[in-house]
């Protein structure tokens, strides 16, 4: 399955994610923080990555953003966590070029959902 890259700064939804992502065979690496998000990410290189929107710090919309604009990470598709269920949440999220959105509380079936279709 895929190498998945999770940010998010609670621990528990961390584990919770984690859960279901290696119920579903994929290999995890999670990560609290976007401080040194691209360094992780050039170290594990990851499929793809599950990252949470509202953090402290630079936030997933930012993390996004960044990751998109720079070209060794631009292929990698991302799917972004946000506790908003707003549809200009999920239009903001494409424009900083997420591959994919869930609202939590998810199930793991739409989580899951959201990565198959992503890295298509």
């Amino acid at each position: 399955m895929s190498k998945i890259v999770v940010v998010d700064d609670s621990q528990a939804e961390l584990q919770l994610i984690e859960s279901y992502l290696k119920a579903a065979h994929h290999t995890v690496v999670t990560c609290p923080t976007t401080d040194k998000l691209e360094e992780q990410i050039l170290a594990e290189q990851p499929d793809l990555i599950v990252m949470d929107v509202v953090m402290p710090g630079r936030n997933g919309f930012q993390a996004c953003r960044d990751l998109k604009n720079d070209a060794r990470f631009s292929g990698i598709p991302i799917v972004l966590c946000t506790s908003k269920g707003q549809e200009s949440d999920k239009f903001w999220g494409q424009q900083q070029g997420a591959n994919g959105h869930v609202v939590k509380p998810f199930k793991a079936e739409e989580l899951l959902q959201a990565i198959k279709v992503a890295l298509r």
